[in-house]
């Protein structure tokens, strides 16, 4: 736990990082929170409930605050998502719970639950209280989890709270995978992704911090724990397979993101270009206007309608000043020793792809940021044992979280391909109690 906390003082924004990244969903305080409490119906038969991943019963923990039991609340939460209070900040709310909130039938606005959600949360981390719930009676088994994002810390908080041991690997020197180092500061900051890693402390996670697992080290830990759990992630961010690629002045969106976050990056060139237009790209676009860029714009091959963002955060992005270029498709990157501008081609709109002859110009940028994707796992062996992969991700038993392999579980972006914070507790959530039920009913101890 001491560790944990170490990193939370350690690695506070700097103000000119936190005057720039204001939060776009700003705390409520108690009037508010008990104000927003009293409009939820308290569904018997909750949607929200339903659409969250995590299935976190809202009524509840939304009827509690209204009776001003804010420690009940948040046990309701966390019992259910242990990263309560950092889905709370960077869930697509507005697409899950908020979105089918009954008050849309009425025509009124939905119940705040993300905020109010945080408020729960905030307010037990501010109390000092200990995490309502404490590990399990030791069963004297333990697992090794594979990087230390959402899905893995999600793993192991249900694996501690059934007396297993779990020791975490990460091959950074922070905890939190993307919610330390992918999410724009402005919906998740640094600091509140590390102050979660406290709560898995008190339950007696393990870490182990810039470890590289490596095939040597993996083979290791599989004779050392009765099960392994793979939340590892995806591979790097694609390229664009252009002429210029290797000069200076570019550079992927989640070190962008990872940089600015931890410091590093402080301000941002004037010109800046951001090649693709998923969420990972707005929250780059974004940030490079925050960072001081005078000119930011979107390079999208295709038309709106098959953006990947979200629409709410394309709006966001508009009311930033970001520029969108659709149908445009970057064919050559310009410059002696750096960028100095892109060579672009418009597109045809009917969805072939095809170049429109005479269409080509250069834009003149400083910055190139792309945000086209993250590789996938072309193939996983483990001591000579293929685990069965399809589409580049790892295929599981979906109840369970078991691998072709029955000693390894997984979870997270390196099974779903990509997708939520949320979705990735819920996989970690599972994997946990398919690991726990799998060494009870399946596997002997040696």
């Amino acid at each position: 736990m001491s560790e944990a906390i170490s990193f939370r003082t350690q690695f506070s924004p700097s103000p000119e990082i936190a005057a720039h990244f204001a939060e776009i969903h700003p705390p409520l305080d108690r009037q508010a929170a008990v104000v927003e409490a009293n409009r939820c119906l308290y569904c018997f038969d909750a949607p929200c409930t339903a659409a969250c991943p995590t299935h976190i019963d809202v009524p509840k923990f939304v009827k509690k605050i209204a009776s001003d039991n804010l420690a009940g609340s948040a046990r309701t939460i966390l019992d259910a998502n242990i990263l309560g209070a950092s889905c709370a900040r960077a869930c697509p709310v507005e697409v899950l719970c908020e979105g089918s909130c009954v008050m849309h039938r009425y025509n009124n606005q939905p119940i705040q639950i993300a905020r109010l959600q945080r408020f729960a949360v905030d307010a037990l981390h501010a109390s000092g209280d200990p995490l309502p719930f404490e590990p399990g009676a030791d069963t004297g088994r333990s697992v090794a989890l594979i990087g230390a994002g959402p899905a893995s810390l999600a793993c192991a908080a249900d694996l501690r709270r059934r007396g297993i041991r779990a020791v975490i690997y990460d091959a950074r020197p922070l905890p939190g995978g993307l919610n330390t180092y992918g999410i724009a500061e402005y919906k998740l900051t640094l600091s509140d992704s590390l102050r979660e890693i406290d709560l898995l402390a008190q339950l007696g996670v393990e870490f182990h911090f810039e470890k590289q697992v490596d095939a040597v080290l993996l083979s290791e830990l599989e004779q050392k724990h009765d099960a392994i759990f793979l939340g590892i992630g995806l591979g790097g961010i694609h390229r664009l397979g252009v002429a210029g690629e290797e000069l200076a002045g570019i550079i992927d969106a989640l070190d962008l993101i990872a940089g600015y976050k931890s410091g590093v990056i402080t301000q941002s060139p004037a010109r800046v270009a951001v090649i693709g237009a998923g969420n990972t790209a707005i929250d780059a676009a974004i940030a490079s206007v925050r960072l001081g860029a005078a000119e930011v714009h979107m390079i999208y091959r295709r038309g709106i309608e098959n953006m990947p963002a979200f629409r709410f955060e394309y709006e966001r992005a508009r009311v930033e000043g970001v520029k969108f270029m659709w149908h445009t498709l970057p064919t050559a990157v310009l410059g002696a020793a750096s960028v100095e501008a892109l060579e672009l081609v418009q597109l045809a709109t009917d969805g072939s792809l095809s170049r429109l002859p005479e269409t080509e110009f250069r834009l003149p940028v400083d910055l190139v940021v792309l945000a086209i994707g993250q590789g996938t796992h072309t193939s996983l062996l483990i001591n000579g044992k293929a685990i069965q992969m399809v589409r580049g991700c790892i295929l599981i038993d979906r109840p369970t979280g078991q691998t072709s392999n029955p000693k390894f579980f997984a979870g997270g972006d390196c099974v779903n391909g990509g997708r939520e914070v949320v979705d990735a507790v819920a996989d970690g959530k599972r994997a946990g109690i398919g690991i726990a039920a799998w060494l009870e009913g399946h596997h002997v101890r040696a």
